[in-house]
């Protein structure tokens, strides 16, 4: 059996597994401090994204209505 794929899987392993230990731990350390800053920003942030999403989807609707129209497709409910 081939060795190098033993090892280079180990190693893969071991680099993630220490990624990731860090990573979480980070996270950990940075929900300690400032949470009610935070939570205001990530309020205000989510409301933007929000907003900005719904002006998308009523320029799109607009923007198909439009087309629809131009195009001379029949836009009538049955």
């Amino acid at each position: 059996m081939d060795w190098i794929p033993i090892v280079f899987v180990i190693f893969k392993l071991g680099v993630l597994g220490t990624g990731m230990f860090y990573a979480i731990k980070w996270h950990y350390d940075q929900g300690k401090k400032g949470k009610i800053e935070e939570r205001r920003a990530v309020l205000r942030a989510a409301g933007k994204i929000a907003a900005f999403f719904v002006l998308a989807l009523l320029g799109l609707g607009l923007v198909t209505f439009i087309v629809v129209k131009t195009l001379g497709m029949d836009l009538t409910f049955p």
